[in-house]
């Protein structure tokens, strides 16, 4: 079935766009608002203050992540599954009941752990009592989360959006007297401010569902809960083998290249990594509920797959094509000059941006499934992967080389994800679309290969031509 024959594709299209839109805007101003934040921790509380803003926020997001299970992201799964259903309140309100149980783990761990974090972070039991406090932050979080999960899971997206707006806005507006007045005992509870409005924010768009909630003991609601909460530990598990790994090869950069090669690599991979995620999660807080409600439907699978991975690899080859060109520039506007090292970097890890919005429209149908041995499989073996192949890669070629291992590891991943996605899921793609996205891939390569041999200027020839094609291939869909 072509793409263009898929019947509603353009309501559809414009329905991707649209919560793109949102949470691309979303994500823009929380980007903005933690620019100012730490802005005028720097201003006003000095390099100490941005010290222990760093410090406690990462003993909150630590114990925060171990404590929440991945149950944020995982029972949005089961939320959409029920959704339309006259289950759906009973598994709301299991949900709900998991944020507050998990939350108060979470603050438990955070007052027991609260005198070791502060002896081997300060090298005393100084600091115990701010890090006591920050279980309450802990504990708001999960409950937020709940929430978020709710609000997604039942497509309430718009809500969502509008939610954590505020909540952003909102939490940078208390934070700043405290900033000014309180100076370096406002750290702490500036954190707890910033994540009770958030919370309360949250809270205001709480929906009640038709339908009776269960109203159940703990062994009922483990019994409830136990498939997104298992779930969700393979997700933990899964972010934990990453992070460890991504620390082994900083680690070992740092001793063989030096520091110099770290922050190059550093600001390499927050511009080919994180800056394109911002468009793939925007248009994945849509598309992993709409994909978990009809896991059961192998042609809906499908159906949706191919509608995404056209029409994110159509915006991506237009963003990267023009991006190519412009790549010294973005790096020397978001650091400097001396960071120029690390262009050839990005520019070569444009094609692996590419290879990557192709794995991740597949790698959803893993998690819409439920399906957490395989996830955890798959990922595991690209964490690996990706360490051997940037060890390799650096010793042959430098930060450049960086670039080439970052692309050979995405086009590892696809074929790692196409066979579980094909084999495992007997599922396919649309001849079609594999042929345009392999051009587009191509096109894209074409691109690098000017940039690198030609100069980055030149690029700008092939890069406006993709660009405008792929605009006009855009427009067809609509």
């Amino acid at each position: 079935m072509g793409i263009g024959k898929l019947r509603g594709a353009h309501g559809l299209s414009a329905k991707v766009l649209k919560a793109m839109g949102l949470f691309g805007g979303v994500q823009g101003v929380g980007i903005l608002c933690s620019v100012v934040r730490v802005k005028l921790v720097a201003l006003w509380l000095g390099p100490g203050g941005v010290a222990l803003f760093g410090i406690f926020n990462s003993a909150v997001d630590m114990v925060k992540s171990f404590s929440q299970l991945g149950f944020r992201s995982s029972s949005v799964r089961d939320i959409a599954s029920h959704s339309g259903s006259a289950s759906l309140a009973g598994i709301v309100g299991v949900v709900r009941r998991w944020g507050l149980m998990l939350g108060l783990l979470g603050c438990v761990a955070m007052l027991v752990a609260a005198p070791f974090l502060s002896k081997s972070t300060f090298g005393s039991y100084d600091r115990t009592l701010y890090y006591m406090a920050l279980a309450i932050a802990v504990f708001l979080m999960a409950v937020s989360a709940s929430e978020e999960a709710v609000l997604q899971g039942t497509g309430r997206l718009r809500a969502l959006a509008r939610a954590s707006l505020w909540g952003m806005v909102g939490g940078l507006a208390v934070s700043v007297p405290m900033f000014y007045f309180l100076g370096l005992e406002s750290v702490v509870p500036s954190i707890i401010a910033y994540v009770l409005v958030t919370n309360l924010a949250l809270m205001s768009r709480r929906v009640k569902f038709p339908g009776k909630a269960l109203r159940t003991g703990l062994r009922e609601t483990w019994q409830a809960g136990r498939h997104f909460i298992m779930l969700g530990i393979y997700m933990t598990a899964t972010d934990v083998i990453a992070q460890v790994l991504n620390y082994v090869f900083i680690a070992w950069l740092n001793q063989t290249g030096g520091e110099n090669s770290v922050g190059f690599y550093q600001a390499g991979f927050t511009m080919v990594n994180r800056y394109p995620a911002l468009i793939m999660s925007a248009i994945a807080m849509e598309y992993y509920p709409r994909l978990a409600s009809v896991a059961s439907s192998p042609l809906r699978i499908r159906t949706f797959v191919a509608h995404e991975m056209r029409l994110l690899t159509l915006l991506l080859t237009a963003f990267v094509a023009m991006f190519v060109p412009l790549a010294q520039l973005a790096v020397r506007l978001l650091y400097s000059a001396e960071f120029d090292v690390a262009v050839p970097f990005v520019t070569i890890a444009m094609v692996g941006v590419m290879l990557r919005a192709v794995s991740y429209c597949m790698s959803y149908v893993i998690l819409a499934k439920g399906d957490g041995p395989t996830f955890l499989l798959t990922e595991s073996i690209s964490a690996v992967a990706a360490l051997g192949l940037n060890i390799v890669a650096f010793r042959l070629w430098g930060v450049s080389g960086l670039g080439v291992s970052y692309t050979l590891w995405y086009l590892l991943y696809v074929a790692i994800i196409a066979v579980v996605y094909c084999r495992r899921y007997r599922l396919r793609v649309p001849h079609r679309l594999v042929l345009a996205v392999c051009v587009e891939v191509v096109a894209i390569a074409v691109c690098v290969v000017v940039a690198m041999t030609a100069g980055h200027l030149w690029a700008l020839v092939p890069g406006v031509l993709t660009a405008a094609v792929s605009f006009y291939c855009l427009k067809k869909i609509f």
